[in-house]
């Protein structure tokens, strides 16, 4: 008698990091063209004290006019990093008004500046607050519209870490994204993956896993580590837009450079004119200097612009002729 097949896994579901100054409206609609990616989560937005008015919304998730959706039809969820709880219920209110698709709350971000002024990541020191927060904006928006929160293990160490991860599952949040690395470690490598196992245990909120994933490897190990059936991908999409594809289905022909150029191509279009013709070089070598990483072609076209600041002559030495997707 043939033995059964084994069932087989069912893929894990991807969300698309935000990343400060990099990973923009732009780079998310050049990368979920790509596929992959089922929702990206936006760069924060910063609140203190009011309310913003909804150009500010606009300019950091323009997909908002849009069904708060990429171009290839990726959703994309807001995300807003403050400490007043009135004052992010009350900016929730607003992007829930202009379509969000959901709320994301910062309580990661291990940015110095960010940090001392008391958002993101030095909140962990504070789980009373952190359970406000969540718990005022859930008040504040629609039942329809999901509220998410995304934190570190710690600010300085682990202490707080199943107080937080608490505080966020009983104020009412529907998913929980935990980098595996305290504010401390920073994103120096390893991530901590087997921590998230035990916040897996201590919440009924689903745990989504985040950190140091580069390769196909990287993702199978963390999710065996955590326990987690979703992850959220960062440097490493970035370093290799076919990351999630290849996740999900580890047979398929890697992403090549013939398919990646035109992505780079079409993110450098994108670039002009809403940014600066003296800080268009610069967006530019930021990702090719993560996607060196993975392409050898990458690091010949850093080469070739590495010290170049002019936007035509950057253009002529990359994309003469080169197609955009």
């Amino acid at each position: 008698m043939t033995a059964p097949v084994p069932a087989r896994a069912a893929a894990p579901r991807i969300l698309l990091a935000p990343m400060e100054g990099l990973l923009d409206f732009r780079l998310r609609d050049v990368i979920t063209s790509v596929g992959g990616v089922d929702r990206c989560v936006s760069e924060f937005i910063r609140v203190t004290d009011r309310l913003l008015p909804d150009h500010v919304f606009l300019r950091h998730v323009p997909e908002l006019r849009h069904g708060s959706r990429t171009a290839a039809g990726v959703p994309v969820r807001a995300q807003l990093l403050g400490s007043d709880p009135a004052a992010l219920a009350d900016n929730a209110i607003a992007l829930a008004r202009l379509g969000a698709e959901g709320v994301d709350l910062n309580f990661g971000c291990p940015a110095p500046t960010v940090n001392r002024h008391r958002g993101g990541a030095v909140l962990l020191d504070e789980p009373d607050l952190v359970h406000a927060i969540v718990a005022a904006v859930r008040r504040a928006v629609p039942a329809a519209v999901p509220v998410s929160a995304k934190m570190r293990l710690g600010h300085r160490d682990e202490s707080r870490m199943l107080d937080c991860a608490r505080a966020i599952d009983t104020a009412g949040a529907a998913e929980l994204v935990v980098h595996a690395r305290t504010k401390v470690h920073g994103y120096r490598p390893p991530a901590y993956w087997d921590r998230l196992a035990l916040i897996r245990e201590a919440v009924a909120v689903p745990v989504v896993a985040n950190g140091e994933m580069w390769t196909v490897d990287d993702a199978r190990r963390c999710l065996a580590q955590s326990g987690c059936d979703a992850l959220m991908l960062g440097r490493g999409m970035v370093a290799d837009p076919g990351l999630a594809l290849a996740i999900r289905d580890p047979g398929a022909a890697p992403l090549g450079w013939d398919r990646v150029l035109p992505l780079v191509a079409a993110f450098w279009a994108r670039l002009d004119p809403s940014v600066a013709p003296h800080a268009r070089p610069g967006r530019l070598k930021q990702w090719l200097n993560l996607l060196r990483r993975r392409f050898p072609e990458a690091q010949a076209a850093w080469d070739l612009v590495r010290e170049e600041q002019d936007p035509a002559r950057v253009t002529a030495l990359l994309f003469a002729g080169a197609p955009a997707d």
